[in-house]
């Protein structure tokens, strides 16, 4: 084509407004984030151009009004900002998606004295939220410059009046029309929940006014109560740790997240440039194992709440997390909702994590007593992370917590450094304390430290350990016979108990005689490690079912009493000693799962029987 011509898409009213009115915010109750955003925009603006001598400072104080008037149908969002010319008001209020906030910072970012503009606004679309509620929006405004005030009027359909207006100080009001079908919000308790989710830490104070309410004449007696505002304008977040005390930083929990337990432990993030961002995180108090692991962390954009737990600024494996962030550099989209990926956001979340690494590093080395008491509530978020990030592992492998059986902590570097002697880069451990008593037992009483493993995570994660941790090994207490435990002397074969034993426990288990130091133990059940972990896994996505343990070898301690009486048993009463051998592999076998009905119930069966035998 040999004419060529440049060109703009327009966009044609009728058919944009429809779209706004349905589908400019995925959550309808945002609108009201978005105008009184625009209001403390409205403010911060005006506080620049004082700070920069442009005008001289007022001696009013500046605020944000939202008042619900049921009787008129109206939602009114004032301010005592900057306010608007009649030709700034048909500049960005009568052209979409074109902002005043981005002209402003171009305007005056290189005359600023280093600091962040704070405005909040950059799309320009926020303001026409206010159509997903109402029929009618009016906007009546007097700019600080004392030109006269100018009223704009427009309905639905993006039709619009301008003329001149009636306020005498500078400022803003917004007022929505509240539509037939969406009442619900002339409601003044629904109002104050939604200011209290999006605005709760606007820097700007908020003033929450009932129409039908401040009508009313104060009764003789009492005393007219001084309004508060809604929000905090100097969160916790925004203080220097240094400056904040832990009461402060518990009382902050309980506000937000209406938790009335104390956290376990909490991270205060005041990164710089060239991160800029701040907040507060959480380590919630678990109440039981149903309760959810799924935390909330609150992200706000200069003081303005966005959402909950995006998964880009909080890796999944910390979601159990608790707090705020507030990342003013973070790139939005249109609607605040979403993330727009970029090296920032990977940058932040990465920083996160080292944070993470770094308090619970810290709470090992420099308040051990006082981490151990909360290992139980946080190690299995701890081992989790570890297991879905390796550099989380890396941060934190030194901080990480064995429990014992009799309740003491040690790092694994303590445990294998005390081990050494007696069964070096090896880790003993224990599901169940109540039904590998006798193991345990018989493992401490040769001075060998046993640790307890009671979440399921901790076979996965001891497997995802030996790839790690070079040359060391973790072993269930009930896994093989381990040296220590083992007399002195050789075991010979009893044929005789082997064939009746091989009666009695089927194919599956293998029987071994050996010689045990403990006299008083007669047999014990082994089950290989990887064979268990494999049965264990199996189990974990609904594979395995009540079966025995596979692998598994029952060995007859030599030295003890009673194999010696059974032996002897097997020589001149068979059946007896075929009753007396069930019976011994079936206490042998509680020791490594719970009974069904049907076992339990022969269990007792034959223990009943033996006993009428006395």
């Amino acid at each position: 084509m040999e004419n060529k011509r440049n060109g703009g898409i327009s966009v044609d009213r009728e058919h944009i407004f429809p779209i706004i009115k349905k589908w400019l915010y995925s959550e309808k109750d945002i609108f009201l984030r978005e105008i009184v955003s625009n209001a403390t925009d409205a403010i911060t603006k005006l506080r620049r151009l004082e700070s920069l001598g442009v005008r001289e400072a007022g001696n009013g104080k500046y605020k944000i009004t939202v008042t619900v008037d049921s009787e008129a149908g109206t939602l009114t969002v004032d301010d005592n900002g900057i306010g608007m010319t009649e030709e700034e008001l048909t500049k960005y209020i009568c052209n979409i998606a074109l902002s005043g906030a981005v002209e402003f910072i171009q305007k005056y970012e290189n005359e600023s004295d280093g600091s962040k503009n704070g405005i909040i606004g950059h799309f320009g679309l926020g303001f026409y939220s206010a159509f997903m509620v109402s029929d009618r929006v009016e906007v009546i405004s007097k700019s600080y410059t004392d030109a006269p005030a100018v009223h704009w009027s427009c309905n639905e359909s993006g039709e619009y009046e301008i003329d001149g207006g009636d306020r005498a100080e500078q400022g803003t009001a917004v007022i929505m029309h509240v539509s037939e079908e969406e009442k619900e919000y002339l409601s003044v308790s629904k109002i104050r929940a939604m200011l209290e989710k999006y605005c709760a830490f606007m820097p700007e104070e908020i003033y929450l006014v009932d129409a039908s309410e401040s009508d009313k004449e104060v009764k003789a007696g009492e005393e007219k109560k001084e309004p508060t505002p809604v929000n905090d304008t100097t969160p916790l977040w925004q203080k220097q740790p240094s400056e904040c005390t832990e009461e402060e930083y518990n009382d902050f929990y309980r506000k937000v997240f209406s938790d009335y337990r104390e956290p376990l432990f909490h991270i205060h993030i005041n990164a710089d440039y060239p991160l800029n961002f701040k907040g507060i995180l959480y380590f919630p108090k678990l109440t039981n194992e149903y309760e959810t692991i799924e935390g909330q962390v609150k992200l706000y954009y200069n003081q303005v709440y966005v959402a909950d737990n995006i998964k880009e600024v909080i890796p999944e494996y910390l979601l159990m997390l608790k707090g705020v962030l507030d990342c003013p550099e973070l790139p939005l989209n249109v609607s605040r909702s979403y993330l727009q990926t970029n090296t920032y956001v990977s940058k932040v979340s990465a920083h996160i994590v080292k944070k993470v690494a770094d308090k619970l590093s810290s709470l090992c080395n420099t308040e051990r007593e006082e981490y151990a008491k909360i290992w139980s509530d946080i190690s299995p978020f701890v081992k989790y992370a570890c297991m879905r990030d390796k550099k989380f592992y890396d941060k934190v492998k030194k901080a990480l917590l064995l429990t014992l059986t009799g309740g003491e902590k040690r790092t694994f570097e303590e445990y294998l450094e005390a081990a050494k002697e007696k069964h070096e880069n090896t880790v003993y451990y224990a599901t169940d304390k109540a039904l590998q008593a006798q193991y345990i037992s018989m493992f401490e009483s040769e001075g060998i430290e046993v640790a307890l493993f009671e979440h399921p995570i901790d076979t996965q994660f001891a497997s995802m350990l030996e790839g790690y941790m070079e040359g060391v090994k973790f072993m269930r207490v009930d896994s093989d016979v381990a040296d220590m435990l083992k007399g002195e002397g050789s075991a010979d074969e009893d044929q005789a108990l082997k064939d009746i034993f091989a009666e009695t426990v089927g194919e599956k288990v293998t029987l071994k005689f050996d010689v045990l130091k403990d006299e008083s133990v007669p047999a014990i059940l082994n089950v290989s490690e990887q064979s268990r972990r494999m049965e264990d896994m199996m189990k974990m996505y609904g594979m395995g079912g009540d079966m025995p343990p596979a692998e598994s070898t029952l060995v007859l301690n030599t030295a003890s009493p009673l194999v010696k009486k059974l032996s002897e048993t097997a020589q001149t009463d068979a059946e007896k000693a075929k009753q007396i051998a069930s019976y011994l592999y079936k206490l042998s076998l509680l020791s490594q799962k719970k009974f069904s009905a049907d076992e339990m119930q022969g269990f007792m069966k034959d223990s009943f029987d033996i006993l009428m035998k006395l």
